[in-house]
């Protein structure tokens, strides 16, 4: 058994990572509260407060960036190891975090042609997101959770 073997024999790891800390874990917080936060605010604009439509716009497209930065970290890590890609967990996480940030895509389009449109396909797209990104943190908890993926083997600690 060569040293790479043994490196590989713990958890699946994560191959994005700052001073051992794996970074998609760092990034994914952000779009996930700016794409709620922006459904709350679809929310409020749907009730008759046009006021909050720029800001609504703002923070979906603050989401989508981060979601792009997030999306890297999270494909280099599943390319990276080869036990990542075995998980059918991983590829369930994956598929629903990329329909999620297309919708929202979609969705930040159809604001910048038209604001009414919040109101109307916007606040349904914002919603169907958030139940997206409720079962992709649950994948994704089992990644971690019942996989161990870039969880730290105890015996390099």
């Amino acid at each position: 058994m060569n040293g790479n073997d043994t490196a590989r024999s713990g958890n699946p790891h994560s191959t994005a990572k700052i001073a051992s800390h794996p970074i998609h874990p760092m990034l994914i917080p952000f779009p996930i509260v700016c794409f709620i936060l922006t459904f709350i605010l679809d929310i409020v604009y749907s009730r008759g407060d046009g006021g909050v439509a720029e800001a609504s716009t703002w923070i979906l497209g603050f989401g989508l960036v981060m979601a792009a930065l997030a999306a890297v970290t999270g494909l280099t890590d599943y390319l990276g190891d080869e036990r990542v890609r075995r998980l059918s967990d991983a590829l369930k996480h994956m598929l629903a975090n990329v329909t999620a940030v297309v919708l929202e895509l979609v969705n930040f389009v159809l604001r910048l042609k038209d604001p009414d449109s919040i109101g109307s396909v916007g606040v349904y797209i914002s919603a169907v997101v958030v139940l997206i990104l409720l079962y992709s943190g649950w994948k994704g908890g089992d990644l971690v959770f019942k996989h161990g993926v870039g969880v730290r083997d105890r015996s390099n600690l």
